[in-house]
């Protein structure tokens, strides 16, 4: 019995030790470098909540933080809303089906930093083809370089169309998943397809979409590439959010006390947005256990 314990223990060492490797021990070292001011060539030194008091009187860091959360709500929602009617028109079966999969599953084996110069070139104001075809329709353009809020959308954008694969994958799955009894006992009763949807669809989609939803916004909230590499964070840093706060502060102020603080309150910023769900999702789980 005692050689049975032990060999478990031996069997799951090594993912343990990877976990304290890769998460707790850094964990724990941030902590303590969030409480001492410590930069290159210096030794670190002792200023308590000097570092969080400096960042949270910081009105760059309130508006990376209100561009964060604007970006992170609105992606967030934009794409379930999009995954759920992919997800429940391919479930209904549509033609060439598999090639539509494809089509949608594509730009998830794009990487960010091809996305965003493919992008740059479709909205580039003056010889974009997406910009054209704006103007020719007799839209406004999206003058996504000085102006802070087409940024925004542009990033916002870009993020839904890269991540849309990740959300459709989940709903898709937990449609098809679904027993097909229901919906035949719904339409022996003499459902609509709205009331199918309301009553019989949506109640039991509801586990995967606030699955979903929680993992995009953690997902979500550290958006990065698409901000550093479309805008910089420009202009005048009125399109920075927490994680390019974040990297300045570390490796263009090289503070690194600071640094460590805003990645805590990070932390707690994307907790306190993500505690709805999973508040909700606990409920759900509760309900059917």
């Amino acid at each position: 019995m005692r050689e049975s314990v032990l060999t478990r223990l031996l069997m799951v060492l090594p993912v343990q030790a990877m976990i304290w490797a890769v998460l707790v021990v850094p964990s724990f070292y941030l902590i303590w470098l969030s409480f001492h001011a410590s930069s290159f060539g210096a030794d670190a030194r002792f200023v308590g909540f000097a570092n969080y008091a400096r960042i949270l009187s910081d009105g760059y860091f309130w508006r990376a933080l209100w561009n964060t959360a604007i970006v992170v709500l609105v992606v967030v929602h934009l794409e379930l809303l999009l995954g759920l009617g992919i997800a429940l028109l391919f479930a209904q079966g549509v033609p060439f089906r598999r090639l539509l999969i494809a089509i949608v599953l594509a730009p998830y084996a794009v990487s960010e930093v091809a996305a965003v110069v493919m992008w740059r070139f479709l909205f580039d104001p003056d010889v974009g083809h997406v910009s054209y075809l704006l103007h020719a329709l007799g839209l406004p353009g999206l003058e996504w370089a000085v102006t802070p809020a087409h940024g925004l959308v542009l990033v916002s954008l870009l993020s839904i169309w890269l991540h849309l694969p990740f959300t459709f994958m989940i709903l898709y799955a937990a449609r098809l998943a679904l027993p097909g009894d229901v919906y035949e006992a719904a339409k022996i009763d003499g459902a609509s397809l709205w009331q199918t949807f309301r009553r019989v669809t949506l109640p039991l989609l509801l586990p995967a979409m606030l699955m979903a939803m929680l993992f995009r916004l953690i997902f979500a909230f550290r958006l990065f590439s698409e901000v550093w590499l479309l805008t910089g964070g420009g202009p005048a840093r009125s399109t920075e959010v927490v994680a390019v706060y974040l990297y300045l502060e570390a490796f263009r102020y090289n503070a690194f006390g600071g640094a460590a603080a805003t990645g805590w309150v990070m932390v707690v910023a994307s907790l306190l947005l993500a505690a709805p769900y999973l508040w909700r999702l606990a409920k759900e789980q509760r309900g059917d256990a």
